[in-house]
């Protein structure tokens, strides 16, 4: 009996282990994301397509399922080229949605310096890192929730990928399924509100973090958008699903009145606190299995612009 119970233990230790995210992953990720060699991920470059083929190779390896068509690989055309979002998802017990996502694309290079490559770690890097890092984590759950990955191309160019992919036509009916998004934007550093913590953009146009803040595990806190007068609610991916009516906020921990990397050549894994990063990323995990479309029903409020 004892040898039984001894057993059951080991295994259940090995299972919860399972679901952990290792740092190791995080470091792994953002780090060939933010390498030298992609070049600063800059829309229409070849390095661009090689973070979204990669992203593509992360959904493959977490056994997702398309979100259209054949491929992870959604095209859209920018100034006459063929570029691409990432999109994959895992069906669960019901087809209401969760959306998880992040832009991909960064500011390239410069010729002026020494350091020539705008590498992006915290910008969005870190973003990226947090969707593939939930992917890994639910590869081998099942949730409440159908669970889609999104990584945005062109956000740096004005929101271009997630303006076109709220368009196709086939989408339609899946995104009218999301519940709500829950878009990553520079998520390196820690937060002004501490550890584990992120601020929402726009918490004051639907209750959505008061809904997740009542389900989330280990001390883990959205809190509110500290930098109103910047209208950063209607200034990243979100605001093309907030367009929609399907709420869309996005999660951050960057401070805008202290961050001295934002577009700078200094935004590299130095800045990157991977403590933080996966303590985020595994806490948001254990929270998203306690959500279900009974207890999370998110709704905006009337103060929100939708135009």
């Amino acid at each position: 009996m004892k040898k039984v119970l001894l057993l059951f233990v080991i295994g259940t230790s090995s299972l919860l282990f399972s679901q952990q995210v290792s740092k190791k992953r995080v470091i792994e990720v953002l780090s060939h994301l933010a390498s030298d060699e992609m070049k600063g991920r800059d829309i229409g470059t070849p390095e661009n397509d090689s973070a979204a083929v990669y992203i593509a190779k992360q959904f493959a390896d977490n056994k997702l399922s398309y979100c259209i068509g054949d491929s992870y690989l959604i095209p859209f055309e920018y100034k006459g080229k063929i570029v691409y979002n990432v999109c994959g998802i895992k069906k669960g017990k019901s087809e209401k949605t969760l959306a998880f996502s992040a832009h991909f694309d960064h500011i390239g290079t410069s010729e002026n310096t020494e350091d020539k490559v705008f590498n992006g770690a915290d910008d969005n890097a870190s973003g990226v890192t947090a969707i593939i890092g939930l992917a890994d984590y639910f590869k081998t759950k099942k949730s409440d929730f159908s669970l889609m990955y999104i990584a945005f191309n062109g956000e740096e160019k004005g929101m271009k990928g997630s303006k076109a992919i709220v368009e196709i036509p086939d989408l339609q009916e899946q995104q009218q399924n999301i519940a709500a998004l829950f878009n990553f934007e520079m998520i390196a550093t820690v937060s002004q509100f501490g550890p584990n913590t992120l601020y929402m953009t726009g918490d004051e146009f639907s209750d959505l973090d008061e809904l997740f803040n009542e389900k989330a595990v280990n001390n883990l806190k959205i809190q509110p958008d500290p930098y109103k007068k910047q209208q950063l609610f209607y200034r990243s991916d979100n605001v093309s699903f907030v367009k929609k009516k399907i709420i869309a906020h996005s999660l951050s921990t960057v401070d805008m009145t202290k961050a001295k990397h934002y577009h700078q050549l200094n935004d590299d894994l130095e800045i990157v606190d991977f403590d933080n990063l996966t303590q985020i990323i595994n806490n948001f995990g254990k929270t998203i299995e306690k959500l279900t479309p009974k207890n999370f029903a998110p709704k905006y409020t009337d103060k929100v612009n939708f135009n």
